[in-house]
């Protein structure tokens, strides 16, 4: 689990990935959110710049410089696939002020499923996934809005959607085919067969999602 520095108002997230199943990292500012909901963090990376003070001493840090090539939710990423993790889950690493650090967080994503990693930034009504040739299956979220972006061109098949597709190529800068649609049966998927998209649902309810 990378937990960013976006500031979570309550822990719910956290009921539906509870911390204690997951090594927990935290990128610059993320550890005081974990302190607030009494999480105890396995590693802190970051330079602080966005902490109202730097982590204690007692915890295991490592300390980066303000000028450097990756963010710091990308170095928590690269250090996790480093220490041989392949499931990711990002916590407090979409919205807040700045919209750049939620697409810089999109491009985490891609970073891990390029490396045959799979992970999830999520809210507590969204979840955004990167596929890359790979299936996603979608249970008890009839009625959830789900748009799947092309970071490059991909083709894809929706089952279980209200605007179904088979095969269907999409393009970065063509039309716009996978923009809200909804979910209609309890069981759905949707699979990449090639090519990379950037999968979001908008929850409702709870999602369950699960990759292959």
């Amino acid at each position: 689990m990378i937990i960013g520095a976006v500031p979570l108002e309550s822990d719910k997230i956290f009921e539906e990935y509870p911390a204690s199943d997951y090594f927990v990292i935290c990128a610059d500012a993320g550890y005081e959110t974990a302190l607030k909901f009494g999480i105890l963090p396995d590693l802190i990376v970051g330079d602080y710049d966005s902490a109202t003070s730097p982590p204690p001493e007692s915890m295991h840090c490592l300390s980066l410089p303000v000028e450097k090539d990756v963010t710091d939710t990308m170095y928590a990423a690269t250090r996790g696939l480093h220490m041989g993790f392949q499931f990711f889950v990002l916590i407090g690493c979409l919205g807040g002020d700045r919209f750049d650090h939620s697409i810089a967080n999109i491009q985490v994503l891609q970073y891990i499923a390029e490396r045959s990693g799979v992970a999830i930034m999520a809210t507590e009504d969204t979840k955004l996934v990167v596929l890359q040739n790979k299936r996603l299956k979608i249970t008890d979220s009839v009625g959830d809005t789900v748009s799947v972006f092309p970071l490059m061109r991909c083709n894809v098949t929706y089952r279980g959607l209200k605007y179904p597709l088979h095969m269907e190529t999409l393009t970065f800068t063509g039309a716009i085919m996978g923009v809200s649609n909804s979910v209609e049966d309890e069981f759905a998927e949707i699979i990449v067969h090639s090519g990379t998209a950037l999968v979001t649902i908008y929850r409702e309810q709870k999602a369950d999602t699960e990759l292959e």
